[in-house]
């Protein structure tokens, strides 16, 4: 090992400078470049290169650093899991007229405290205020950063040291080891649990009523699913229950549904504005699961609650910007419509028919075959299948669909999937018993093209 034959920076710059890199960049690249090639041969690599091998290692390792600098992190994905809300993929993507609401906001300014009408200072809140009232049939509304947020700042408004009442079997985890205990704790509430895990009544509810206790809260289980001896009170009843005591009732929907997918035997999750006519004081939802938009967090309810809401000093804190207003006004104005299931993809992803799915499969099988016409790479075939929502909503539920099954003949499934993601425009499959397998629910007719394309393009890496 002779680590006198490294190149200096300054040669490796000189024979990239040519190829149009930031010169900055450039130089950082090279240094980098350099210390890898310098700790590989401390570790004992390249042991036999003469010093032009040298040379071009450093290049190459200096290429490679360069990519790497000037690509950007957050990347679109082609999701070929099937899963329209992927939490890993970003969740909801969102309608094209929310894209382009959000870009044309981006551009320059725009009127987000400002009243074009008395040209006074206004509300930030009522870009989608009345559009939610509209849709659900609420008092008033709010929307702050996600629905733990509107959960925390809720609780932290109405029930702050005091007693919150909640059954056992709703006391869950809403992802990422955020669980409703901990959010009443953080809000300086009580937990009072009742009834069982799977058995909770009304009179479990009129029992544990006090003089400190400040609300009562229902959590729909939006991710999760009790099959068995169970038995819950409708929030009506609760409603019933606390409006001569002067208690409010909170109803945390999650996922937040103004489609009714139920209607089309897809789940069970109930439509937000019939919770809102059981008389629920406060009703939580998230934006980019079932309805479709962005992350947000939309509390619906009483006016004289949503006022206290929105006077409590951690509503600034929580607070939503102009790029989540504008794509939430655009996705709630394609429901006011009525052209959800045509223009919120997600809502179309869910409720595509079977046949679309099987000629979109069958498209993909196609292009796949065409790219490697004589099967030496992987074989493929078109079977039935079955999707999930995702995103903790519809839970259990699965969804009919026709898969793309593809063998690889010259590697593992594995190793084409890490490819697969590395790759220019990245793509997530899911693997079975050393199979790919593509489900094009989630997938354009462009990401078909682009998927067919990239497989046989990374498969072809393994005959070199």
């Amino acid at each position: 090992m002779d680590l006198s034959l490294i190149p200096k920076v300054d040669r490796v710059i000189l024979a990239l400078e040519d190829e149009d890199y930031n010169s900055l960049l450039l130089a950082e690249s090279a240094k980098e470049g350099i210390d890898r090639l310098r700790h590989a041969m401390l570790e004992g690599q390249f042991a036999q290169a003469d010093k032009e091998e040298l040379f071009e290692l450093a290049c190459s390792f200096t290429r490679e650093i360069y990519t790497d600098k000037t690509t950007f992190s957050l990347r679109p994905v082609i999701n070929a899991t099937g899963v329209p809300l992927h939490t890993n993929l970003g969740r909801a993507p969102l309608a094209a007229e929310a894209v382009d609401t959000m870009a044309a906001v981006a551009r320059g300014y725009c009127n987000l405290e400002l009243s074009l009408a008395t040209g006074k200072r206004g509300s930030r809140y009522n870009h989608v205020a009345d559009l939610l009232i509209a849709l659900t049939g609420a008092e008033d509304a709010l929307v702050v950063n996600n629905n733990a947020a509107a959960v925390l700042l809720v609780l932290d408004t109405l029930a702050k040291g005091g007693e919150a009442i909640v059954s056992r079997g709703q006391l869950v985890e809403i992802g990422e080891s955020f669980r409703i205990p901990d959010i009443m704790k953080k809000s300086g509430v009580e937990l009072i649990e009742v009834g069982a895990t799977n058995k909770t009544r009304l009179s479990d509810y009129q029992n544990a009523v006090t003089e400190q206790t400040r609300m009562i809260m229902q959590v729909h289980p939006s991710n999760f699913k009790v099959i068995g001896f169970h038995e819950s009170v409708p929030t009506s009843d609760l409603v019933a229950l606390a409006k001569p005591l002067g208690i409010p009732v909170m109803d945390d929907l999650g996922a937040g549904c103004l489609y009714p997918l139920a209607e089309q035997g897809i789940g069970e999750e109930p439509l937000v504005s019939r919770v809102v006519a059981t008389g629920a004081d406060i009703v939580t939802c998230s934006g980019d699961k079932l309805l479709g938009g962005p992350q947000a967090g939309i509390i619906l309810g009483r006016r004289e609650y949503i006022a206290k809401i929105k006077k409590n000093p951690l509503t600034r804190a929580l607070r939503v910007d102009k790029f989540t207003l504008a794509a939430l006004e655009a996705t709630l104005r394609i429901y006011r419509r009525g052209e959800e299931q045509q223009l919120v993809p997600v809502v179309s992803m869910l409720t595509a028919p079977l046949d679309e799915l099987k000629a979109k499969a069958e498209l993909l099988e196609q292009l796949l075959a065409k790219a490697d016409p004589e099967h030496r790479l992987y074989t493929t075939q078109v079977r039935q299948g079955y999707s999930e929502s995702g995103g903790g909503s519809l839970p259990g539920i699965e969804l009919p669909t026709y898969l793309v099954e593809l063998t690889p003949l010259t590697t593992k499934a594995q190793e084409l999937m890490a490819l697969l993601r590395g790759g220019s425009r990245p793509l997530l499959a899911y693997i079975r018993e050393d199979k790919l397998l593509y489900d094009p629910r989630t997938m354009s007719e462009e990401d078909i093209v682009d998927a067919a394309r990239a497989t046989a393009e990374q498969a072809a890496k393994f005959t070199l």
